[in-house]
């Protein structure tokens, strides 16, 4: 029965004609429609009559646009007349028309006989149900209003006789997990079983999807009592793969994958029957690719979510690797002789989907949660004979496989990569150009997985094969084979490079010739990543390459050259940031004006120079330094138009809308209530890369930005803080707001007018922002911003309202830690002996970890500023630091035990009000299992000795013993126990220097005292020990008299780690000279009975440790500048002949009107000819050099005059004197 008039039926027929209609006037005129007649005037009569129409509309076309139309029209929210509130149209109607729509559609569900109809209903149905379980829906009078017809009407469908009526009745479940409430799960259960064993395919089918979808709405304590129905399941598995049915068992392994993600564990039992059933469904090659791939993909899925049962199951590994290597030769079915391969120029080609990619994907996750240890036996018994095998496709998969395991099998792999190499340097030569291809990834990939390693040890071996594939004769190979190079020189020397430079260049510089496009770009960067590790050094080649990448830039800005283009700026300010200004000189300025011309004639947003661009103006700024300042005028203005871009985010509630955007690139759609919100991604991406560029001019610019930093602070930096659309826009933002306090400080000066402004205005945001915070991992992030800008402003520059307000976000971070603490404690008490927490659980606790040391961070430095005035507001968290201290995890331990170092550092005398919540924590701490913790609570004390005054010294002389225990603890030289062990004998040598009196025994505990040295990790702990070990050299005290030799070895080895610098080293050299002379020990037979790495290091710091504050003055003599070095301290007396020390980057001025900038080396020759010393300068200006040698007569202090000789470019000798006293 209808309840609305026949005239509002006859102009709703009329209506839904016209939507419907080809003509395209009059669908629109129909929409216009719609929405002005209906959806804002009367949306509860546009809502019963599309039901109405549902229900008694006779062509069942209709029916079916209706239900369409009553789903898109019912989620669309605007604001409701009686509440004010955004709601969706359905929730604004009233209660009894809610009710009464509710009930028909019911009825239509029921009643429709046509199968694609009745799923457009219960697809309505289900609509209307996710509104009621989103929102609490409310009636007249308060209570809640409901849909308690629902789920009966919907177990009653699930039993109908016609299969489409079940069907149907699972799809509404499916989509609308949360209408089953706690009390209906036993029902329900019933309801999955049977639905499971139903007779038709379809309704199986159904019942998955949908007890997968309610079984992932489940929290774990609920889910235990469906494990039971994971045999059923698997059991739908068989008959499907018998049928060759690939389109249905490609669903049904969708959702066993889902379920699989979500409690791995339910599989236990039968994972075994499981394993064997997905790889014989892998290796069926008479199923579609898709059902093959989804059987890999719920395989690949519990090694990642539960490795432990992968590693337990005795065929798993060596099944899926073998599957996963057969998928991996599915490679150029038709393209044997890769002639298609060779002459396709789209080298990024999507292969996603097909076989190979997802052998070598699954692969790559085998090895990243297996292990080298797991998967490489079985991988390579397979591998050599591949490699080997007459076929191409076998030799192409194996080295792929080399690529895909090497990251995460990376710690095993390391040690046998000779074996690797023998294995795939060989391809590089292979017949075949996709071997070759895959041998030159392979090498690109391993260059980057072991990195070091493979640059210094094995450069030898890689470079001189893999150079000359740049001459391939196919492009693909050539650019595949720069970009291996790429890999490999980004984390190579520039001393491993120097001897391959010449052939690499020229070779290079000749692939710009190619007539292929993707070959130059590739080449272009490959040259930039040259340069940027060969630095100076490619000097050598900048006046053949600057004037071709400039010609390029030049060239008329057609749209196929414009990623060329981009390629070409990006290689010349690379090349312009490894020679450096004064090597460009009036280059730098026209590569400046070129990158402005280029930015000004950008007129398209798909125009790839864009995001180039930005980078080449951050690297030109480094170059440039406070000469790029005047640029700055025209760089800005375009960046922050990208770094101020608001985020484009659209709500689609229109599933022709969603579908568009899907298909269009830089766009994320998040789903949320039934509709899809849309985030232009790309924008956010330019704004981010806009916000980082302006961090990197602050930070240059120095003061010279100081004109744009409120600007960009106001409508950048602050407000980024809080742009929640793009976490790395926030990051981003935290890290620009220090460097543009900074760059405002050092042109204003920390205590002007202007500067307190920028700052009361700046930290209260960020304080704010603290507060509201939602991410763990970017909270640590803003904690970050927080302790760095302190660090800026200096002392006291916080007010009681800044700290106040600090404590209260701390105080909540903790409070909402320790919840999430207790809830990783609980599920790690549901988990199974063996089982380790999953990935996103170990995720968890890093970003924690990383949040409570930015915390730290924070805490230390506003101590470190603040002093005593903080100590009232940090009373607050006492409670905190109380359970922290006696907490069974390490890391909260560590946290309260640094923060009270802190406390004790910076407070002094004062700190002793807090003795209570202090001493047993340091006590317990250094006995503490956790080495880090040993380390904070040794160095506490060592604080207290030095810090503390008359308060602490009773304390800090007892902790003697323990501290000494620390130091005799099994491995105490071990690893992170080292760090420990070192803060000990500092915090030993503290309380012996500053707190004497105390100490019983003095003398017997100095002598023991010896037996902790030496200091050779610790670079905060050294300076202490060692400046007591020079007290006590000065002193002649007997506990070092009596060791001197082992007093001048711990003396070496703390030199040759360089735990000492600057002046603690040349205080530590005098004193071990003086331990020479007055234990009259011979210096030689020392040396000679060190390591023989420590030999050749000694004499060489020696020298650096006296030159290591020299300063340059320049006079002019006769037309002739002289450069006149003199030393802080006294020349030691020689003992070696040859040693060399690099004095890098001394500026001077060449001779004879010449400009030399810099000098490359500053050469020792000890002891020189037996008669004294002489110096040396080596230096390169366009592949010239500078010599001059010094000759001294006398040992000590010698005055020396030499000759200086110069080849430049244009071939002029200068001629010069450099004197030395």
């Amino acid at each position: 029965m209808s309840l609305l008039p026949p005239e509002v039926h006859t102009a709703l027929t009329q209506l839904l004609q016209g939507l419907q209609s080809t003509d395209n006037t009059v669908r629109t005129q129909a929409e216009e429609q719609l929405n002005t007649e209906w959806v804002s005037k009367r949306p509860d009569m546009l809502l019963m009559g599309l039901a109405e129409q549902m229900q008694g509309a006779q062509e069942e076309g209709t029916r079916a646009f209706s239900a369409v139309l009553f789903r898109r029209i019912s989620t669309r929210t605007s604001k409701d007349p009686n509440s004010g509130e955004q709601k969706e149209t359905f929730l604004q109607l009233g209660s009894p028309q809610r009710a009464e729509i509710r009930q028909k559609l019911l009825l239509c569900h029921a009643n429709e006989q046509k199968a694609h109809v009745r799923n457009k209903f219960a697809d309505a149905v289900a609509e209307i149900a996710r509104q009621y379980t989103d929102e609490t829906v409310l009636n007249p009078d308060g209570s809640r209003d409901t849909w308690p017809e629902l789920l009966n009407a919907l177990f009653a469908s699930s039993q109908s006789p016609d299969a489409a009526m079940r069907e149907s009745a699972f799809r509404i479940l499916e989509t609308t997990p949360g209408i089953i409430e706690k009390q209906h799960e036993d029902v329900v259960l019933g309801v999955f079983q049977k639905g499971i064993k139903d007779p038709a395919t379809e309704v199986r089918l159904a019942t998955m999807a949908a007890f997968s979808s309610f079984f992932q709405s489940l929290n774990k304590k609920s889910q235990q009592k469906y494990f039971a129905l994971i045999p059923d399941i698997l059991n739908t598995l068989i008959p499907l793969k018998e049928a060759g049915d690939s389109e249905q068992l490609t669903k049904a392994l969708m959702a066993i994958i889902e379920l699989a993600e979500v409690a791995s564990r339910m599989f236990k039992n039968v994972f075994g029957d499981l394993v064997q059933l997905s790889i014989s469904m892998i290796q069926d090659t008479n199923l579609d690719d898709q059902a093959r791939q989804n059987a890999l993909e719920l395989m690949a899925t519990f090694a990642d979510y539960n490795p432990t049962m992968c590693k337990k199951d005795p065929n798993y590994t060596e099944q899926m690797v073998t599957q996963c290597l057969s998928l991996m030769t599915d490679v150029g079915a038709d393209d044997d002789d890769a002639e298609e391969w060779n002459a396709s120029e789209d080298v990024d080609f999507d292969e996603s989907d097909s076989n190979h990619v997802a052998g070598e994907q699954t692969m790559d996750r085998l090895a990243n949660k297996l292990g080298g240890q797991i998967l490489l036996p079985p991988t390579f018994t397979w591998l050599p004979r591949m490699i080997q095998s007459l076929s191409w496709r076998d030799r192409h998969a194996a080295l792929m496989a080399i690529s895909a395991i090497s990251e995460g099998c990376q710690e095993i792999m390391e040690g046998e990569l000779d074996k690797v190499l023998d294995l795939v340097v060989p391809a590089l030569q292979d017949p075949h150009p996709r071997v070759r291809w895959a041998g030159c990834n392979a090498l690109g990939q391993m260059s980057t997985d072991f990195k070091g390693t493979m640059q210094t040890k094995y450069h030898g071996i890689v470079l001189p094969a893999l150079i000359p594939v740049l001459g391939a004769p196919e492009p693909r190979v050539q650019s595949h084979a720069a970009a291996a190079l790429v890999n490999f020189c980004e984390e190579a020397e520039k001393e491993t490079l120097e001897p391959y430079l010449d052939t690499l260049v020229e070779r290079l510089m000749h692939l710009l010739q190619n007539q292929k496009r993707f070959v130059q770009e590739q080449a272009l960067s490959t040259i930039a990543t040259v340069a940027d590790s060969a630095g100076s050094t490619f000097g050598k080649w900048y006046g053949n390459l600057m004037p071709l990448l400039f010609n390029v830039l030049q060239q008329p800005n057609e749209r196929e050259l414009r990623l060329l283009r981009a390629k070409a700026m990006e290689c010349a300010t690379l090349i312009a940031l490894a020679v450096g200004k004064e090597r460009m000189n009036q280059d730098a300025i026209q590569l400046v004006n070129i990158l402005g011309h280029v930015q000004s004639n950008i007129v398209d947003e798909d125009d790839p120079q864009e995001s180039y661009l930005l980078h080449c103006w951050g690297r030109m700024c480094r170059v440039l330094g406070q000469d790029f300042v005047p640029y700055l005028q025209a760089v800005m203005p375009p960046l922050m138009k990208l770094a101020t871009a608001k985020a484009d985010v659209q709500l689609l509630d229109d599933e022709e809308n969603v579908a568009q955007i899907e298909q269009e690139e830089g766009w994320e759609l998040v789903p949320l209530k039934g509709k899809y919100i849309g985030i232009k991604t790309s924008t956010l991406d330019d704004k981010f890369m806009a916000v980082e560029l302006l961090t990197v001019y602050a930070q240059n610019l120095d003061g010279g930005f100081a004109p744009y930093v409120a600007e960009v602070m106001n409508t950048v930096a602050v407000p980024g803080l809080a742009f929640f659309f793009h976490d790395p826009v926030r990051v981003a933002s935290a890290k620009a707001v220090p460097q543009l306090l900074a760059s405002f400080k050092a042109a204003h000066g920390r205590d002007s007018v202007q500067y307190n402004q920028l700052w009361e205005a700046t930290i209260a945001k960020v304080l704010e922002v603290l507060e509201t915070e939602p991410a763990i991992e970017t909270l640590a992030e803003m904690y970050q911003c927080f302790y760095e800008s302190v660090e800026v402003s200096g002392k006291d520059c916080l007010s009681n309202d800044h700290m106040a307000i600090f404590i209260s976000s701390a105080e909540t971070v903790l409070k909402d830690y320790q919840v999430r603490v207790q809830k990783r404690a609980e599920e790690a008490n549901e988990r199974e002996d063996g089982d380790e927490p999953d990935e996103e659980t170990q995720f968890a606790i890093e970003d924690d970890q990383t949040l409570l040391s930015d915390m730290n961070k924070a805490f230390h430095t506003i101590f470190k500023n603040q002093g005593q005035s903080f100590l009232p507001h940090w009373e607050r968290l006492l409670n905190y630091y109380d359970l922290f201290v006696s907490n069974q995890d390490d890391t909260q331990r560590q946290w309260a035990l640094c923060i009270l170092d802190d406390v004790l550092e910076f407070c002094g005398p004062a700190s002793w009000n807090y003795h209570s919540h202090i001493v047993q924590p340091l006590i317990a701490g250094m006995r503490d299992n956790a080495p880090a913790n040993r380390q904070a609570a040794c160095y506490g004390v060592g604080v207290a000795a030095h810090k503390g005054g008359d308060a602490w010294a009773e304390f800090a002389s007892g902790s003697l013993p323990m501290l000494f225990e620390v130091t005799q603890r099994p491995n105490a030289r071990s690893d992170d126990d080292a760090f420990a062990t070192e803060n000990a004998c500092a915090s030993i040598a503290k309380d012996l220097h500053y707190n004497n009196t105390k100490v019983q025994n003095v003398q017997d505990v100095v002598t023991a005292w010896i037996e902790t040295l030496p200091v050779v990790n610790d670079e905060e702990a050294a300076p202490y020990a060692y400046s007591f070990l020079a007290e006590l050299i000065e002193r002649q005290n007997p506990a070092v008299m009596s060791q001197a030799a082992r007093c001048f070895t711990f003396v070496a080895q703390a030199l040759e780690a360089e735990t000492l610098q600057g002046n603690m080293a040349q205080r530590i050299v005098g004193a071990a000279r003086k331990l020479v002379q007055t234990a009259g020990l011979d210096a030689n037979q020392l040396l000679a009975g060190l390591p023989p790495d420590t030999q050749q290091t000694i004499p060489e710091l020696k020298n650096r440790v006296l030159l290591r504050n020299t300063r340059v003055l320049d006079v002019q003599v006769r037309n002739t500048l002289v450069a006149a070095y003199e030393p802080d301290a006294a020349l030691v007396e020689v003992d070696r002949v040859g040693e060399i020390f690099l004095f890098e980057d001394v500026e001077a001025p060449l001779l004879l009107g010449g400009w030399f900038p810099r000098f490359g080396r500053f050469v020792v020759f000890e002891d020189f000819g037996g008669a004294g010393y002489g110096v040396g300068f080596f230096g390169e200006e366009a592949g010239g050099f500078v010599v001059g040698f010094l000759f001294g007569l006398g040992r000590r202090r010698a005055a020396a005059g030499g000759v200086g000789a110069s080849a430049l470019d244009a071939g002029v000798a200068a001629v010069g004197f450099v004197l030395r006293w």
